[in-house]
């Protein structure tokens, strides 16, 4: 296997794709059709290089993905949904051309409204689900006198247990299942090209739905840096401000589990493999096994952003032609 800095996100009916500063969105319509969108990437804070300094760029990463998914989810909803209705065609074929404009602008600005507020909240509902309550639950064994070293204990199996729960609980909803499906479809496809095989459907239905650099690794990983950071707080005396500085670790925590899932998909050596294996086990339940149709959807918005002709030429010496016929088929770009 060698990386090829391809990551990507399943979303409704489709797929996200990122390569460098392009990401693509695949999304199978009502129609059958796949439609494609193409769009630059820009880091929610800017240009600065001081967010590709190690932790830094994992915290920008970590927001960056949000920002990006929820923008591509709601995307890939609105195309993956029913066609517009015909009470608003017509409405807007009787509007002007500039009062479309405005229209659309007004829409666009409500969106980005909507889709930073949608982030905001779902930070705070993970933090609060997944940082606050599993210690304050562990906290109540205070009351028969436990430590503050067995209280924080007690606090990673809770949230063990939370995490894992909750994700055993959405991968049994049969919207979840579908999206699951496109999710290891996304990682069939990766997996496909970084093994040297040409992106074909049958070469990416035969390859691992496992991946190391995968977002529920990331997510496994932020679990597991949380409970060993968290001990810090351990001598701190007052029950706020150990509170208190669980949220202000987030950032930590995320930059630090950042560094170490990109250092285990860069190598191959045994303490890489075993800090992925729990990642790589969890994944068994956020990914399922997908259709050829969801696969040619990955491969679709794969070839939107990364030339991997040229990158198995580069590193497998494997040549393949282009067949412009599969290339073109079943394809509309914005």
């Amino acid at each position: 296997m060698k990386p090829s800095n391809i990551g990507g996100q399943a979303v409704m009916e489709g797929i996200m794709m990122r390569h460098k500063d392009k990401y693509s969105v695949g999304v199978r319509r009502p129609d059958k059709e796949i439609e494609i969108k193409i769009e630059d990437y820009k880091c929610t804070f800017g240009k600065s290089p001081i967010w590709k300094k190690p932790i830094l760029r994992g915290i920008a990463s970590f927001v960056d993905s949000l920002v990006i998914g929820t923008k591509c989810l709601m995307y890939s909803a609105e195309i993956a949904g029913d066609e517009e209705d015909e009470a608003e065609k017509k409405k807007n074929e009787a509007l002007t051309k500039e009062e479309l404009e405005k229209k659309k602008a007004k829409e666009d600005k409500m969106f980005k409204v909507l889709l930073y507020v949608t982030v905001v909240i779902s930070i705070a509902v993970s933090v609060a689900a997944f940082a606050f309550l599993p210690y304050i639950l562990a906290s109540l064994l205070r009351k028969v006198g436990a430590s503050e070293v067995l209280v924080t204990i007690v606090e990673a199996f809770v949230k063990i247990a939370l995490f894992m729960g909750y994700m055993f609980l959405i991968s049994r909803m049969k919207d979840i299942r579908r999206t699951f499906m496109y999710h290891g479809a996304e990682h069939k496809c990766i997996n496909c090209v970084e093994s040297g095989l040409p992106l074909t459907v049958e070469n990416v239905m035969k390859s691992s739905r496992r991946h190391r650099r995968c977002g529920t690794s990331f997510l496994f990983l932020v679990m597991l840096v949380s409970i060993f950071l968290h001990f810090i707080f351990v001598l701190v005396p007052v029950f706020w401000m150990r509170l208190a500085g669980r949220l202000l670790m987030v950032p930590i925590v995320a930059g630090v589990s950042y560094e170490i899932i990109q250092w285990a998909g860069r190598t191959e050596s045994s303490l890489a493999k075993a800090c992925s294996a729990p990642g790589l086990a969890l994944q068994g339940l956020t990914t399922i096994e997908p259709t050829p149709d969801m696969a040619e959807v990955a491969i679709k918005a794969v070839e939107a952003v990364f030339d991997w002709r040229t990158y198995l030429k580069e590193e497998f010496g494997v040549t393949v032609p282009v067949d412009q016929k599969e290339s073109s088929a079943g394809t509309g770009q914005q």
